[in-house]
C-alpha cells in the first residue's frame, strides 16, 4: 500500500513544484488578449470558465488510455506505476501543457499547424493527416469500447450494435453544435460519474488492503508479465494515455479557443494529465491486487471478456450492483466524452487546413459527415488490432509534439531541456515499438533496440548542433494560426 500512496503523492507534488517551474520557463502573461476575447465566434470561439474549462479537457483526454491501457499494462507489475507517475510529471504534462499554452498563442491553432509552425511545411502537411486519421481512430476505439461495457448493463435485447448507432448520434450533436450549448453543459454529469468510479475503486481497494481481503504489492522493478513480454518498449506503448499522449495535443487547441486568461493554463493542462494520471494509477494498481498477482490478471482478460470485462467484474464485486453499474457508467463517460471531441477536433483541423468557416452549420456538416462514415466503417474492425494502432500512432504525435515544444524554447532562448529529454525518450519508445510489433516491420530486438536508441540519438544531436534563428516576436504577434472567422471565406 506504501508503494501506491507514496505513488499519488508524488503526482501531487509533480503538479505543484514542476507543474510550477513549466509554466515558469514558458512565461505565461496575464495581460495577454486570449483567442476566446478577440476570436469570439459563438461556436468553437466562446469564453468559458476555466473550472469547466478544466472538466471538460479533463473529460476529452481521460478516455479508455488510462483505464484500459492501464490493465494492460499492469501485468507488467507494479513497475508500471513508475511510467505512470514520472510519465505524467516529466513527459505527459510538460506536453499538454504546451501544446495548449503554444495554441493559445498562435490563435486557437490545431496541433498540425502548429507543428507545421515551428518544424516546417513538410511536418505540417503529414501532421494534417496524421492527426485526423488518429482522431478518427481515437473517435472509432471510443465508440467501440463503451458500446460493449452499455451492452454488459442491458437486457441482451439492447446489442452492442445498437449501443454503437446511440454513441454515433450522440457524437454528431456534440460534434455540430456550439461548443458552450452541449460539451459544456452535458460534461459536469459525466465528471461525476468519474469521480465517483475513481474515489469509489480507489477506496475500496485501500479498505481492502486494510481489513486482509487483498493484498496491494509494493515496487519492484522486475517485469512480471505471464507471457514474459518485453517491458522495453511494449509498456510505454500500452499504457498509453495514462502517462503521455499524443491525443491530448489535439484536445487541447479546443479549450485554447475558450481560455479567457493565460494563468489558467497550468490547471487546465498540466492539472488534466495529473488527474488522468490518478485514474491510471488506480485501475493499473487494482489491476495486479484484485487478480492476486500478473498471471491471474492474463487469466481474468482471457475468461472476462478483455478489458471491459474486467472493469464491470472489479466494479461490480467492489462496490455492489448498484455502485458498479455507476462506477462502469464512470468508465464509460471516460471514453465518450473523447470521443465526441476527437470526431470535433478533427473537423477544426480541416477547417484550418482549408480555411473553411465553421459558423454556418452546413460547412460544419460537410466535414465532419464523411468523418463518421469512416468511424461507422472501422466499428466492424477487431478492437485490438484498433487499439495497437491508436497506441502507437498515439506516442508518435507525442513525440512529434515535444519536439515542437523544443524548438519553440530553443527559438525562444528558454530552458528547452523540460521538453528535449521527454522528446528523444519518446522518440526511441516509438521507433523501436514499430519496428518489432506485429502491426509494424516485426523485426527482432536484437535490430529494433539498437536502431531505436540510434534514431533517438541521431534526432537529439540534429536538433542540439542545428542553428535555428531566434524567433523575432512571441508567437501571438506573428502572422500564425487560424484567421478570424470574420476574415474566413
Amino acid at each position: 500500500m506504501l508503494t501506491f500512496l507514496v505513488a499519488v503523492a508524488l503526482l501531487i507534488g509533480g503538479y505543484v513544484v514542476y507543474g510550477a517551474f513549466v509554466e515558469k520557463v514558458f512565461g505565461i502573461d496575464e495581460n495577454r488578449a486570449t483567442p476566446a476575447t478577440t476570436m469570439a465566434d459563438g461556436v468553437d470561439f466562446v469564453p468559458i470558465e476555466w473550472k469547466r474549462i478544466f472538466l471538460i479537457q479533463f473529460l476529452n483526454i481521460a478516455g479508455l488510455g488510462p483505464i484500459f491501457g492501464a490493465i494492460l499494462g499492469a501485468l507488467w507489475g507494479p513497475v508500471s506505476l513508475l511510467w505512470i507517475v514520472f510519465g505524467c510529471i516529466f513527459a505527459g504534462g510538460v506536453h499538454d501543457f504546451f501544446s495548449g499554452m503554444l495554441s493559445l498563442r498562435h490563435k486557437g491553432a490545431s496541433v498540425s499547424e502548429l507543428v507545421g509552425f515551428y518544424l516546417g511545411d513538410v511536418a505540417k502537411q503529414v501532421m494534417r493527416v496524421f492527426s485526423v486519421v488518429l482522431l478518427v481512430l481515437v473517435g472509432t476505439v471510443f465508440i467501440t469500447g463503451p458500446a460493449g461495457l452499455l451492452a454488459r448493463l442491458t437486457p441482451e435485447s439492447i446489442t452492442r450494435a445498437h449501443w454503437i448507432w446511440v454513441i454515433i448520434v450522440y457524437y454528431v450533436l456534440a460534434t455540430m453544435l456550439p461548443i458552450d450549448k452541449f460539451i459544456a453543459k452535458i460534461y459536469p454529469i459525466f465528471g461525476l460519474a468519474l469521480l465517483f468510479m475513481a474515489v469509489g475503486i480507489g477506496g475500496a481497494m485501500l479498505w481492502g488492503h486494510i481489513s486482509g481481503a487483498m493484498v496491494i504489492p509494493e515496487m519492484t522493478l522486475a517485469s512480471l508479465h505471464p507471457r514474459n513480454l518485453p517491458l522495453w518498449p511494449l509498456m510505454f506503448i500500452t499504457i498509453a494515455c495514462g502517462a503521455i499522449s499524443g491525443f491530448h495535443a489535439t484536445q487541447s487547441p479546443m479549450m485554447a479557443r475558450c481560455m479567457t486568461n493565460e494563468k489558467y493554463g497550468r490547471r487546465v493542462f498540466y492539472g488534466s494529465m495529473i488527474a488522468e494520471g490518478f485514474i491510471a494509477l488506480i485501475w493499473a494498481t487494482i489491476a495486479f491486487t484484485f487478480f492476486g498477482g500478473t498471471p491471474q490478471l492474463q487469466a481474468g482478460l482471457g475468461q472476462l471478456g478483455a478489458q471491459a470485462g474486467v472493469v464491470h467484474h472489479v466494479s461490480v464485486q467492489l462496490l455492489g450492483v448498484v455502485g458498479g453499474v455507476l462506477a462502469v457508467l464512470g468508465v464509460v463517460a471516460c471514453p465518450i466524452t473523447s470521443g465526441d471531441t476527437a470526431f470535433r477536433s478533427a473537423r477544426l483541423t480541416i477547417a484550418d487546413a482549408f480555411k473553411i468557416n465553421q459558423l454556418p452549420i452546413v460547412n460544419r456538416f460537410a466535414i465532419a459527415l464523411p468523418l463518421f462514415a469512416v468511424g461507422i466503417w472501422l466499428t466492424t474492425i477487431n478492437f485490438q488490432i484498433l487499439w495497437r494502432y491508436f497506441a502507437w500512432s498515439n506516442q508518435t504525435l507525442a513525440m512529434i509534439m515535444l519536439w515542437a515544444a523544443a524548438v519553440y524554447l530553443k527559438k525562444m532562448g528558454k530552458l528547452h531541456w523540460i521538453c528535449t529529454v521527454p522528446a528523444t525518450f519518446m522518440t526511441a519508445v516509438s521507433v523501436t515499438y514499430i519496428l518489432q510489433a506485429p502491426e509494424g516491420f516485426r523485426l527482432a530486438t536484437s535490430i529494433s533496440y539498437p536502431v531505436g536508441a540510434a534514431s533517438a540519438v541521431l534526432v537529439f544531436a540534429y536538433f542540439m548542433y542545428v542553428k535555428l534563428a531566434p524567433m523575432a516576436l512571441e508567437p501571438g504577434l506573428a502572422a500564425s494560426g487560424p484567421k478570424p472567422p470574420s476574415q474566413l471565406c
